[in-house]
């Protein structure tokens, strides 16, 4: 026999010389941590169906940009789908640029929700004492018999 046969490493059997060379992963502390709890943190509500950290990173950009373009509920939406990204701060040290865009989506959908609450309280609670004698050219209905539209009804 020669010494490569002898050898546990050979060539001859490249599956026995990887299952027997010892594994080392580097971790940093967030994953471990998890790892000691038994429990394993996912950046989408998928879990591990979900998407890797770079698509997760264009997908929360593209939201976030989308929700600027008068589609605000993107960003309830990016929220929603990150939401562990959200709700676990030990996510700001290893996606912090994943945060900043879910953070902005957030603020951007509160502040939108509010506006938009604010402008229908003001016309449904308001009405005809706070605008007046106008109050009747702006409701829809009368618009719309004004115009014509509410023959098919």
């Amino acid at each position: 026999m020669d010494n490569d046969s002898r050898s546990p490493f050979s060539n001859r059997h490249p599956t026995a010389a990887a299952s027997v060379l010892p594994t080392t992963v580097a971790t940093d502390e967030a994953s471990s941590s998890t790892r000691r709890l038994g429990r394993t943190e996912y950046t989408t509500i998928d879990g591990p169906l979900g998407l890797s950290p770079d698509d997760s990173l264009t997908y929360a950009r593209r939201f976030f940009k989308l929700g600027f373009l008068c589609l605000p509920f993107l960003w309830a939406v990016n929220c929603f789908y990150f939401w562990p990204v959200l709700r676990h701060h030990q996510f700001q040290q290893s996606h912090p640029r994943l945060r900043r865009y879910l953070v902005g989506s957030a603020i951007g959908f509160f502040l939108f929700t509010t506006i938009l609450s604010s402008w229908a309280l003001t016309f449904a609670i308001g009405g005809e004492h706070l605008f007046g004698h106008v109050w009747g050219e702006l409701v829809m209905y009368n618009v719309a018999e004004k115009y014509g539209l509410t023959g098919w009804i």
